[in-house]
């Protein structure tokens, strides 16, 4: 049995919008990174200390990316899922609670299957709750597809025993303080499937439709090679790269919304040619493998304490206070409160520019312009009196 779908729930965001990209993918070898292995180890502690808190057999798994902060989240995440659990158990007395369930969507996506960090059936609500350690991307519950086909599965296998109306999916991403929960009908789930899932897996099985560059490539094993995204990207050469302030106001916004994604690619494109020039001996036209800039740094720092005491210096160290995050994991959420809470300020942020889909609230900026006129209608209406 294979342990990755080729059309999996975690890829259906990629999938759905750039459907040839799954079986391209498909034939090439998986990767991994720090923040991969550290988010395996983070999601079989979790799933070890919700086993033992449902009465469950487990082991602990052991990692050396296990640490303090993991063990607080990770109790902190079972914590959450026992709650939901003890709320549904008013209207349903018998809920199922499926922890690492390998949950199967194959009746709509071919061969499609996914793994649920934790599904809650009852009635009338199906919960679906994702562990998402990672703090690089902010992911939201809402119309997230990956979840919303963790519930299609959920409700294949056990719609026929419960009378199950409506779904609820929820992201618990604790590194970045993100509880995001969506909630809908069981009738939408359906439409969405049949309107949106259904024809765009067709496609992604066959390899047909076209390639469509966009967040989604972030995780895609193709993004620095995708002649796709480089045509995408490098449509801002018609702009000849002319001074900003020759541009239209069009032509700004136009590079505005690109840039994120422009940026990120550029990256990929170094990171995969340098990886192909240091691994593999790969040469090309015009570069050569350099020693990077590179800062000093201790051996032994003990050893150096010492020799350094040795020699009679002592004013060696520096003392401060830990961070402020290493302060509330310390405490405990209520007692950082009680003790900190008053000491505690959280400076405004420096104003940047963010699409209008972005979900802060803008932040209402007077123009010079603007601010003049109000000062001559002042002055206006003193001099009338």
């Amino acid at each position: 049995m294979p342990k990755h779908a080729t059309l999996s729930a975690s890829g259906a965001h990629r999938w759905m919008n750039c459907p040839p990209s799954a079986l391209i993918e498909a034939g090439l070898p998986e990767s991994t990174s720090d923040a991969a292995e550290q988010g395996t180890a983070a999601h079989a502690l979790a799933e070890h200390k919700l086993r033992r808190a449902l009465k469950q057999r487990s082991k602990r798994p052991t990692s050396d990316w296990i640490n303090d902060e993991m063990e607080q989240l990770t109790d902190e995440y079972a914590t959450f899922v026992l709650e939901q659990v003890a709320a549904v158990k008013g209207n349903c007395p018998d809920p199922v609670v499926l922890v690492e369930q390998r949950l199967d969507f194959s009746h709509v996506v071919p061969g499609g299957f996914g793994t649920g960090d934790c599904a809650l059936i009852a009635e009338p609500l199906l919960q679906i709750i994702d562990l998402k350690y990672g703090q690089g991307v902010l992911v939201e519950a809402e119309h997230n597809p990956q979840l919303m086909l963790h519930a299609l599965g959920a409700l294949r296998a056990f719609d026929a025993l419960y009378e199950i109306a409506e779904v609820a999916v929820t992201i618990y991403q604790p590194r970045r303080s993100n509880i995001s929960t969506w909630q809908t009908t069981v009738a939408e789930l359906a439409a969405w499937t049949e309107n949106d899932v259904a024809p765009r897996a067709a496609l992604a099985a066959a390899g047909e439709g076209e390639f469509y560059p966009g967040s989604w490539c972030t995780f895609c094993k193709i993004s620095a090679t995708c002649r796709a995204r480089a045509e995408a990207n490098l449509a801002l050469a018609k702009l000849e790269f002319r001074p900003p302030a020759k541009l239209d106001n069009s032509e700004i916004s136009a590079v505005l919304s690109q840039l994120p994604e422009l940026t990120k690619w550029a990256c990929d494109v170094q990171d995969y040619a340098l990886s192909l020039a240091v691994n593999q001996g790969k040469q090309w036209a015009g570069f050569k493998v350099v020693e990077g800039r590179s800062i000093r740094k201790y051996a032994d720092e003990k050893e150096v304490a010492k020799a350094a005491q040795d020699a009679g210096y002592t004013d060696i160290f520096d003392r401060k206070l830990i961070t402020l995050t290493a302060m509330e994991r310390l405490m405990g959420k209520a007692t950082f409160s009680e003790v900190l809470g008053d000491l505690v300020i959280k400076p405004a942020g420096k104003p940047m520019l963010a699409p209008h889909t972005d979900k802060r609230p803008a932040l209402h900026i007077a123009s010079a312009v603007t601010e003049f006129e109000a000062i001559n209608d002042n002055h206006s209406k003193k001099a009338g009196k």
